[in-house]
């Protein structure tokens, strides 16, 4: 999929946290299909790509936590057609989760779930998301 065709801007967070020295991603469910996602959304007006991000983090999966300034790459995906089809551009944040709300505000839509990166990995459909992800644990450091 070429990202020259992306037409939506959307921004993501990969949030991730060290258990007994390894590294686990979160992902969650996507309203349409119940697939595995990572937070993201359409960068909201009046935020920059990462505080959409981190914006998103929260309303989707309930968490917070210390956003990367930089992101990590971006991936490109179509939106199902029945949300119109768009090919969207999303750009990734690495998040070190901090916080994991008992309450949020889609906590009735989704599900959440930590993985071990590979298996996040794949667990993911988008090929290009799952190469950030292994490509973000080759570089992290426990903290």
């Amino acid at each position: 999929m070429g990202h020259e065709l992306a037409k939506v801007r959307q921004s993501a967070v990969l949030p991730y946290r060290w258990r007994k020295r390894r590294l686990e991603l979160l992902l969650v469910t996507s309203l349409d299909t119940g697939r595995w996602v990572v937070p993201k959304g359409n960068i909201a007006p009046d935020y920059t790509p990462r505080e959409s991000a981190e914006k998103e983090a929260f309303e989707e999966a309930g968490v917070r936590g210390a956003v990367s300034k930089k992101d990590i790459g971006h991936y490109a995906y179509k939106k199902a057609d029945v949300k119109g089809g768009a090919i969207c551009r999303v750009e990734l944040y690495p998040m070190q989760v901090e916080t994991v709300e008992d309450d949020w505000p889609e906590k009735a839509m989704r599900r959440r779930k930590w993985m071990p990166v590979e298996r996040a990995a794949a667990a993911v459909a988008e090929p290009r998301l799952s190469e950030l992800m292994l490509a973000f644990a080759d570089t992290a450091e426990p903290a």
